[in-house]
């Protein structure tokens, strides 16, 4: 069976609100970015993930590494300890959000030359009636 979990961190970044949507699948992690302006309260935060969660673009799915258990009670409660301490964030979410960053940058670059070569070329096209219609003597 498959293993999910998912999870959000709100946090300040100036000068928006934002949230951080992370899932786990199988062993690969995906993030995904929400900016909600304002302090949202639990309630917007609640509804917002009720009614735009199926809607949220996550990115592709980063490798996660599998963690070795400690046997330590000690280092099992510091480590305890270190995940209750509000960190942002996490990293893996950092890069799955650049991958996806860098993903649509790649995009955006090939409609743009797209777009650019097909305006390039209504140009010429035009100025090649323009040319036989002045050869015509129209």
């Amino acid at each position: 069976m498959d293993e999910r979990c998912g999870q959000l961190t709100v946090f300040f970044a100036e000068p928006f609100w934002v949230g951080v949507f992370e899932r786990v699948e199988g062993d690969g992690l995906s993030a995904c970015k929400v900016t909600f302006g304002a302090e949202p309260k639990d309630s917007d935060v609640l509804a917002y993930v009720q009614k735009h969660y199926r809607e949220l673009e996550f990115s592709a799915p980063v490798p996660l590494e599998a963690r070795a258990r400690a046997d330590n009670p000690k280092r099992r409660q510091r480590a305890a300890a270190r995940e209750m301490q509000p960190t942002g964030v996490g990293t893996k979410s950092q890069q799955a959000l650049q991958a996806q960053r860098e993903l649509m940058k790649t995009e955006r670059k090939r409609i743009t030359k797209a777009e650019r070569a097909a305006e390039e070329q209504r140009r010429f096209e035009l100025k090649q009636q323009k040319k036989k219609e002045r050869k015509r003597g129209h």
